[in-house]
């Protein structure tokens, strides 16, 4: 039984093996709160990626990010939390004490002692599910979905849990070493984005890349406000739920939180905005999410001035990173790479620069050293070891899952040509986004084409979609 009572105030009064305590039922509200707004957060990222792409691919990122949310869920009490937060954890991941989530209900957290270990566990939780959702989005327009059921559990498990270890478990080596890291920026976001570099790379180039056929626009610029809208407001608590309490530095989270976003949309917009001489709100929404990135890790640690800072650089940054695609040839479709793992390490780099002791002792509890802003000049070496360890370790070892799957009948992700042709809405699920879609099927032409066997989408996707111009098609000769 849970041995409990109240005290005046009605907080809980906790008496496990003769140590007392007490959990603040306001500090318990607003985790419980704030898991709610990571939840929303998964099918936000995937009505982001949904918008950016072709719509015969629309409904299949969406699928996947609730997808990730019950394969995670699944995951985490397995062995998830147990292998980032158990307490006999090494400098590297935890053991399995909490396998199955044994002994995980009314004793104190290692997040915070004023919620307990059930509570800290599914807010958690939650971070561990938008992960993999956020690297998986390369996978667009060329990947089968059923082996990602498996990639997803296998890349939690050997990437996400021991970088949340390292990181967040007081055991961990860049816990030890003092890095700075309020809400992930290298668990979540340079561990996804780098993955997502890793799986481009592993499945090759769309079919027709460099060519006006994948020369698109986003197919519904209203799936990605929607969704930069569910992001920015479970990034709420996504950052000021890692306060893990109801206090003032959770406060200060939350208002970086929108500064940063708020900069680092306008300076995104303000950059494209010189191309073309057009208010893009996709680019809008690109340098908020980018903003968002790169105040995560410091959004604890630093003040609003410093925020501003934050947001401008994310949306400058990450604006030109999206270029390196094209100068290294590889074919990122949703530009994960540029706007996570870089974002994610200018909010490490800044961080370390600009932390602040008197904003993380808001909560009248952390001490740090502080970052360059208060003398403490190893801080900005120490989030250099954690970023580029995060980006090291998480490349490596989603190149070998991804390579090792290759290989298990039934596991390789890459889809056949059809399927890419057709879409993966159509060949995968047998579902569209859009009603309307479904009724105009596309039957893929097949024939030859200067002795090439060629097949061509019909009339569900415009004609830079199709294998050949419709000049040429006349040239095809039906087998």
């Amino acid at each position: 039984m849970v041995n409990i009572t109240f005290d005046s105030s009605e907080d809980i009064v906790y008496d496990i093996n003769g140590t007392t305590g007490v959990y603040n039922l306001g500090d318990i509200a607003w985790t419980l709160a704030s898991t709610a707004l990571v939840w929303i957060m998964i099918p936000g990222v995937g009505f982001f990626y949904s918008g950016l792409l072709r719509r015969k691919n629309a409904l299949s990122m969406i699928y996947l990010s609730m997808m990730t949310i019950a394969v995670v869920s699944f995951q985490w009490f397995f062995w998830g939390y147990s292998l980032a937060f158990s307490d006999g954890a090494s400098h590297f991941i935890g053991d399995l004490r909490y396998f199955g989530l044994k002994g995980v209900l009314e004793q104190p957290s290692i997040g915070s002692s004023r919620v307990p270990a059930l509570v800290f566990c599914v807010f958690q939780l939650m971070f561990a599910a938008i992960t993999p959702m956020l690297a998986i989005g390369a996978v667009a327009e060329r990947s089968r979905l059923g082996p990602l059921l498996v990639f997803v559990f296998v890349w939690s498990t050997l990437v996400y849990d021991p970088i949340a270890c390292w990181t967040w478990n007081s055991n961990g080596w860049s816990a030890r070493l003092g890095g700075l890291d309020f809400a992930g920026g290298t668990p979540v976001h340079i561990s996804s984005g780098t993955a997502a570099l890793a799986i481009s790379l592993y499945l090759g180039r769309r079919r027709g890349y460099g060519t006006e056929r994948l020369a698109y626009k986003p197919h519904n610029t209203t799936y990605v406000v929607i969704g930069t809208v569910f992001l920015w407001f479970g990034w709420f608590g996504f950052n000021g739920g890692s306060a893990l309490s109801a206090n003032l530095r959770a406060t200060m989270a939350c208002i970086v939180t929108n500064l940063a976003a708020s900069v680092g949309g306008l300076t995104w917009m303000l950059w494209d905005w010189r191309l073309e001489r057009k208010w893009s709100v996709v680019g809008f929404c690109s340098g908020a999410i980018a903003g968002l990135v790169a105040i995560t890790p410091g959004s604890g640690f630093v003040g609003a001035p410093a925020a501003v800072l934050f947001g401008f650089m994310a949306g400058t940054v990450c604006n030109f990173a999206t270029q390196l695609k094209f100068i290294f040839k590889y074919d990122d479709t949703l530009d994960i790479f540029a706007s996570h793992a870089i974002g994610g390490v200018v909010g490490n780099v800044l961080t370390g620069l600009f932390a602040q002791a008197s904003v993380a002792g808001a909560d009248g509890v952390t001490v740090i050293p502080g970052g360059w802003l208060d003398h403490h000049w190893k801080q900005l070496g120490i989030q250099l070891a954690d970023s580029v360890s995060g980006m090291s370790y998480s490349f490596v070892v989603t190149t070998i899952i991804l390579w090792a799957m290759h290989y298990i009948p039934g596991l390789r992700l890459r889809c056949d040509e059809e399927t890419e042709i057709i879409g993966v809405d159509d060949a995968e699920m047998g579902e569209f986004a859009y009603d309307y879609v479904g009724l105009d099927t596309e039957i893929p032409i097949r024939g030859e084409y200067n002795g090439t066997p060629t097949a061509t989408g019909g009339s569900r996707e415009p004609p830079h979609s199709q294998s050949l111009q419709e000049s040429e098609l006349e040239k095809v000769t039906p087998a």
